[in-house]
């Protein structure tokens, strides 16, 4: 593994600055800094680099004061145009700033720059103009009316939709910025307000968000940001009686206690949750195709991925080859800093969750699965982990049916398509599947016959921003992406005109 002694030498003055601030709160437009103060730990070294606030739930109330004062003040004075600039202006701002947004992320985070680049920055921009676009174009309908209990009259029927109100996001830290716009990009297209709570690890490029929003011409509390060390600021926004919507991503266990304290509010939810997602390779699939893109299916992102292809199923006539194949490019994957361009993988979050990795390969080594390569930590002070595959593995077995969230892959082989759909239903998730096959008729079998939200084939884990994204099953409920994302953030009025 190649490190410098001293990463930060390798980032910009603008993003050494930025790390170097006192960094607060952001509510109604305004940083406010905070006595409680939690670290930021740069996962490559096991060091310090920054500091965040750590939110009261008195900031919780302020934030959402604000969000509500927005929304009924002066973002619902917006036009759907001026909505749609705001955003235009925001993505070109995240554009110019993206050389330092990507290296803070990149440090909060462990990911490799070109990750944080090209899925924070460059897909966030496109979700940004995507997003704005569909500003205007949010339309209700007219509808004929019989009303026959009325004998007298004529009547006009018609429906529009409103926003929802001040939306909750709640965003994880494996793609921290990418899925704070996510949230916060159809809620601000539908005319909503937000109070975003990033992950404790990941706060600092919400923060830069947020002053972006601003200096684009987004109004004061349209978008705020509560950093916090725990959970008590994410549970007082799901409670809050102000907050209309929770969106939120994160792990299954978290959304079903979200749901629940939801639902007896009858508050809006949108839930996108963990994955166990199933790589099938028919028969026909060519080998040299496959064998890539399962591993980078798992292995990008250090697996750390909720629709990671981390179930291999592989018709038993190419078991042996692909799942070689994959485990040789797994060997050859250079881990070391993540803003070095030659590394492959870097560091996972932090050493909490490297541990909680290994645990779950070693329950799958005493369950019986067969360790073809990897399932160590290198002797490094970053929370690093070895790319790893366990194989022969069945359903029932601990890393197969939970999900990891590390770069570890496993693999069984199948004999006929009904066993490969079986093998691939056979999980509490339901997020994403990918099928690999020139054959269309059995392509079409699977497809059909696969129990998840979104099916890629001959591509893994392929997310468009006009297409919605979201789970079947325990992967969650509502969609993040796409016009659907947009219309989840409004409700439906129909108003009845009676002539007389």
């Amino acid at each position: 593994m190649k490190h410098f002694e001293n990463d930060l030498e390798l980032l910009s003055a603008e993003a050494r600055s930025f790390l170097n601030r006192e960094h607060g709160v952001f509510i109604d437009g305004k940083m406010v800094l905070g006595e409680e103060r939690y670290d930021i730990v740069d996962a490559t070294t096991g060091r310090t680099v920054s500091t965040a606030t750590d939110a009261t739930l008195a900031d919780v109330d302020l934030a959402v004061a604000a969000a509500r004062k927005a929304l009924e003040g002066v973002w619902a004075q917006r036009r759907p145009h001026e909505r749609e600039a705001c955003l235009l202006r925001l993505a070109d701002l995240l554009q110019q700033n993206s050389r330092e947004i990507s290296e803070i992320a990149s440090i909060e985070s462990g990911r490799l720059l070109t990750n944080t680049r090209g899925i924070d920055i460059e897909h966030s921009i496109l979700v940004l103009r995507y997003m704005a676009g569909m500003a205007t174009k949010i339309k209700g309908a007219t509808l004929p009316l019989s009303i026959p209990y009325i004998p007298r009259g004529e009547f006009d029927g018609y429906t529009y939709r409103e926003p929802i109100g001040v939306v909750a996001a709640i965003v994880p830290w494996n793609v921290a910025l990418g899925i704070a716009i996510w949230k916060i990009a159809p809620a601000l297209a539908a005319g909503c307000t937000v109070v975003l709570k990033p992950s404790p690890q990941t706060p600092l490029t919400a923060l830069r968000l947020a002053e972006l929003a601003t200096e684009a011409g987004i109004p004061d509390g349209v978008v705020n940001v509560l950093t916090g060390s725990g959970s008590q600021v994410g549970a007082a926004l799901v409670r809050h009686p102000d907050v209309d919507k929770i969106s939120f991503t994160g792990s299954t266990g978290t959304g079903r206690r979200i749901a629940e304290a939801a639902a007896s509010q009858f508050k809006s939810v949108s839930l996108e949750l963990g994955g166990k997602s199933p790589f099938i390779v028919l028969e026909d699939a060519d080998p040299a195709v496959v064998i890539p893109a399962a591993a980078w299916g798992i292995f990008a992102n250090h697996g750390q991925n909720c629709c990671a292809g981390s179930r291999l199923y592989v018709h038993a006539n190419r078991y042996d080859e692909v799942v070689e194949g994959v485990a040789e490019i797994a060997r050859s994957i250079r881990l070391g800093s993540p803003l070095l361009a030659e590394t492959q993988m870097g560091p996972l979050t932090n050493l909490g969750h490297r541990d909680r990795v290994l645990q779950l390969v070693e329950a799958g080594k005493s369950e019986g699965a067969r360790l073809v390569t990897g399932g160590g930590r290198p002797d490094h002070p970053g929370a690093y982990f070895e790319p790893t595959i366990l194989a022969d593995v069945t359903s029932r077995m601990t890393p197969v049916a939970e999900e990891i969230f590390g770069p570890v892959l496993v693999a069984a082989s199948f004999k006929t398509e009904e066993e490969a759909l079986l093998l691939a239903n056979d999980t509490e998730f339901g997020l994403g599947a990918s099928i690999w096959s020139n054959d269309t008729r059995k392509i079409r079998k699977m497809r059909r016959g696969i129990k998840a939200g979104s099916v890629w084939v001959n591509v893994h884990n392929a997310l468009d921003m006009a297409l919605p994204f979201g789970g079947w099953k325990n992967s969650g409920q509502g969609f993040d992406l796409g016009e659907e994302a947009v219309l989840g953030h409004t409700r439906v009025k129909a108003v009845v005109e009676h002539f007389s």
